[in-house]
């Protein structure tokens, strides 16, 4: 951290976690071949929030009196397990929307070929679209740390 500073090592976490739900949304495939991909997707989801966890936290706190760390930890974790609410929140809502009314995802089944399976569509369209959901929050995240956490070496503005 010391060398390369927290927005780096952030945005590789933000990327790789990306990358991780992109290999997780394919539902189209058959049963075997959405198992290896999963099995990568969740294991590059770990290594990506280990990239980001360490520098993200020390972004936050590093700036703090030490008079003032436990405070700015609770309020960091806080605010870090309100927005992990929230994003599930929000991806369920999504999910949960468009399964229920198959002809709002029908269009999916134009632009996708679906293999296996064709009685559970719907929910796999669903899947997909509420799993890019959360590539296009990712998105927004990497353009945050761009915009406020400052490269290595840059003092952050007051």
């Amino acid at each position: 951290l010391q060398r390369f500073g927290a927005r780096k090592p952030m945005i590789w976490g933000c990327l790789i976690t990306g990358l991780s739900i992109v290999l997780l949304s394919p539902a189209n495939l058959m049963l075997h071949d959405y198992k290896i991909l999963a099995m990568i997707g969740y294991t590059l989801f770990g290594v990506g929030l280990a990239f980001y966890a360490t520098p993200s936290t020390d972004a936050a706190l590093s700036s703090l009196p030490a008079a003032q760390a436990g405070s700015g930890a609770g309020i960091y974790k806080m605010a870090s397990s309100l927005g992990a609410a929230f994003g599930v929140a929000i991806s369920a809502a999504i999910f949960t929307a468009l399964s229920a009314n198959p002809e709002s995802v029908a269009w999916v089944e134009g632009v996708i070929t679906f293999v296996g399976r064709q009685d559970n569509l719907a929910v796999r369209e669903a899947a997909i679209i509420a799993l890019m959901f959360n590539v296009f929050m990712v998105v927004v995240a990497i353009m945050s740390i761009m915009l406020t956490v400052p490269k290595a070496g840059e003092k952050k503005a007051r």
